[in-house]
């Protein structure tokens, strides 16, 4: 028998062939998408901040819920959420518009939010300077970054001085040739990196407006502060006779001091919140060093920030790390997706 055909009948079976290609085409397709996000939803605290959540569900005294930024299962008492405003947020979400009270909200939280962000500059992705001040080394531990604040250290200094910037000039009374020494052979800090970033805001309590000026009242006939440019500066240390060396004061008949060619050359960055950055240029070979403060243009802090530089020492005791909650976010997650909270 022959095959029985029409008029027309082969471009048929060719539009038909293409249409059951492109309908299997687009089925997987459809299949490989990933599935859409559920629209984040927010539980609002009585402290005015919030939680972005996909979906929660409330168990007694309590609320479980499904975070939309660590896409886990938390917990939250159902007394701290306020009610009220979650339902007007809500119902502004459902309506495709926010009422005033949520709007106004927002404002008041971002606006927040950079405040906080400029009182505690980011340093490395989830890890932040604090809002007190100190002076901190960022390093790099095992491929991961790590703050480290440094102690002020010096011949006699009491050592119940975490709140009190201790400062003596030299007396050009004292001598002809005066050193800055301190005690034992090694900083109890030691850095892994050879290039570490020194972060110093000692003037928080001044609230931060000035960054790099003094924090001590200047008496009659004591000369400016420095620029934040020329008062910090970072200084090799030399190991000798069971003590280190931070540098010596050359002190001349006339009265003028000139310190010894010690300082590392390095850069300076005015940060926000009143931090000021301070980076070698180049990188720093193994050994000791501190920061010092310059008291005008011949004075020096006889007490410095000490630190080394030793890739092979163990970890840094009590060190600042990244907050993995702030993390980036992963990319099937939206990026608008943040926890803000009041300081």
């Amino acid at each position: 028998m022959f095959p029985v055909t029409f008029p027309g009948m082969k471009s048929f079976l060719i539009r038909a062939a293409v249409f059951a290609a492109a309908s299997v085409a687009i089925a997987l397709f459809s299949l490989a998408q990933p599935p859409a996000q559920p629209q984040a939803r927010r539980l609002i605290l009585k402290d005015g901040s919030y939680q972005s959540v996909t979906k929660y569900e409330i168990h007694g005294d309590r609320v479980r819920y499904f975070s939309a930024e660590r896409g886990e299962w938390e917990e939250v008492p159902k007394a701290l959420i306020d009610w009220d405003a979650t339902d007007k947020f809500e119902q502004g979400r459902e309506q495709g518009k926010l009422g005033p009270e949520a709007v106004e909200l927002d404002k008041e939280l971002e606006a927040e939010r950079k405040a906080e962000q400029a009182r505690s500059p980011q340093v490395a992705p989830g890890l932040h300077l604090p809002d007190e001040g100190g002076i901190f080394l960022l390093d790099t531990y095992q491929n991961l970054p790590e703050l480290s604040e440094l102690q002020q250290s010096g011949t006699d200094l009491d050592k119940n001085t975490k709140s009190n910037i201790l400062r003596s000039t030299i007396n050009p009374l004292a001598g002809a040739r005066q050193t800055i020494e301190l005690p034992g052979t090694h900083a109890k800090i030691q850095a892994h990196t050879t290039v570490p970033s020194l972060y110093i805001n000692i003037d928080a309590d001044q609230g931060g407006q000035n960054p790099g000026a003094s924090a001590t009242v200047q008496a009659k006939g004591e000369p400016p502060p420095l620029a934040p440019t020329d008062r910090f500066k970072i200084i090799r240390i030399e190991v000798k006779g069971g003590k280190r060396v931070a540098g010596a004061v050359k002190i001349a008949v006339t009265g003028k001091m000139k310190t010894d060619e010690r300082f590392v050359a390095a850069t300076v960055t005015i940060m926000t919140g009143g931090w000021v950055k301070l980076t070698p240029t180049e990188p720093l070979a193994a050994g000791e060093y501190a920061v010092a403060e310059m008291l005008g243009k011949e004075g020096i802090n006889l007490y410095v920030w000490d630190f080394g530089v030793n890739p092979a020492a163990p970890a840094n005791a009590s060190t600042w790390k990244p907050d993995p909650k702030e993390a980036p976010p992963k990319t099937d997650q939206p990026t608008d997706l943040e926890k803000r909270e009041k300081p």
